[in-house]
């Protein structure tokens, strides 16, 4: 349980530095979703709604020694592949996908929780284990990810599945995995690119990966949001046309402005001075998690942070690039700043394993 004397070793920079960017997310959120009648909707209530449940996770992830979590992570684990399971028969359609399990005024997203389960799951089991990984070792590893990756897949959202790869790539490195095997697996992923490209991929995403290559080929279609966001992005310049000034999010050029396209709002609003201090934002927090794994006073806490943190720095590097349309357009929001109680609820509770890591450095 959690201990008077810990208060002194939480990373409050840390916290800092999440909350502010959370903070710089509702101010877009509230700047976007302000429609040309000045009348707004109350989704950034609704953000602001999720972020005290995110810091009240934050807080639980904090009370409990690291090691709880780790010793039940199997039944973490468990629960949440019956959760995506059941989101598969039972989950609310939304825009075309099976994501959702409706709750009484809350739309639960169990995706955005696997890379928490998954970071758990693979903590344990390589951080419990000495020397280098076998392949036995590594082949189950990647069927532990494998299965939720699959079944997210399924509902479909490719995007959040693909976030589960960086976590178990950068857990089996740090446990010992030579880089001539993750060679080999980019290897493998590159011949079976055109057998996925026929087989496994749908339509829709094929077309986003061709109009990435030249969006004027569909420029009202599968091309748009990317052409759109190149836009606002640009029409920002250095000091950005000031607080719910901008054009392109304010009369709806860019769709699903408050979501996906968060980054690409405020550059247009707050320009390049604007986009500076968010990305020394989550360059701080990122520096502070990658610290926290440096300081862990085991391999599981070692394993666990940076489990987490590749699948954060993963996220944000690929909207923000998706963002500035040097990235084929896909459904992954900016983490901590983007609309999604499931996500912004995630995302706190991990970064409150990572406070705990370092907290709990001290300690026996």
């Amino acid at each position: 349980m959690f201990e008077r004397r810990l208060y002194y070793h939480i990373d409050w920079a840390l916290v800092v530095a999440v909350l502010a960017l959370c903070a710089l997310g509702v101010a877009m959120i509230y700047s976007t979703t302000t429609d040309p009648t000045r009348a707004t909707s109350r989704l950034y209530i609704t953000q602001l709604y999720a972020i005290v449940l995110g810091v009240g996770a934050m807080v639980f992830m904090l009370t409990l020694d690291y090691r709880t979590f780790t010793d039940k992570s199997h039944l973490i684990y468990l629960a949440l592949l019956a959760l995506l399971v059941y989101v598969m028969f039972f989950g609310t359609v939304q825009m075309g996908a099976r994501r959702w399990i409706a709750l009484k005024g809350f739309n639960l997203q169990p995706s955005e929780f696997a890379k928490v389960g998954v970071a758990l799951v693979l903590a344990k089991y390589f951080g419990e284990n000495r020397g280098d990984p076998a392949w036995t070792d590594l082949a189950i590893g990647g069927l532990l990810t494998a299965i939720p990756f699959g079944l997210i897949a399924k509902e479909p959202d490719l995007g959040t599945a693909v976030t589960l790869l960086p976590v178990f790539l950068a857990i089996a490195y740090l446990a010992g995995m030579r880089m001539r095997i993750l060679g080999m697996l980019f290897l493998c992923l590159l011949l079976a690119a055109p057998v996925a490209w026929k087989f496994a991929l749908k339509d829709y995403q094929k077309s986003r990966i061709s109009t990435f290559l030249d969006p004027s080929q569909d420029a009202k279609g599968a091309g748009y949001q990317q052409i759109q966001a190149r836009i606002t992005v640009g029409s920002g310049g250095v000091s950005g046309k000031g607080f719910k000034q901008g054009t392109q999010g304010q009369l709806r050029f860019l769709p699903v402005a408050h979501n996906d396209f968060i980054f690409s709002v405020l550059a247009e609003e707050q320009g390049f001075a604007g986009v500076l201090v968010a990305l020394g934002l989550y360059l701080f927090v990122i520096l502070r998690a990658l610290e926290a794994a440096r300081l862990a006073k085991d391999r599981l806490g070692s394993h666990l942070v940076l489990g987490v943190l590749a699948s954060f720095t993963f996220q944000v590097v690929y909207n923000i690039t998706m963002s500035a349309g040097l990235a084929p357009v896909k459904g992954l929001t900016l983490p901590l700043m983007s609309y999604g109680g499931s996500s912004m609820i995630a995302t706190l509770a991990s970064f409150g394993l990572v406070l705990n890591v370092r907290m709990r450095r001290f300690t026996n």
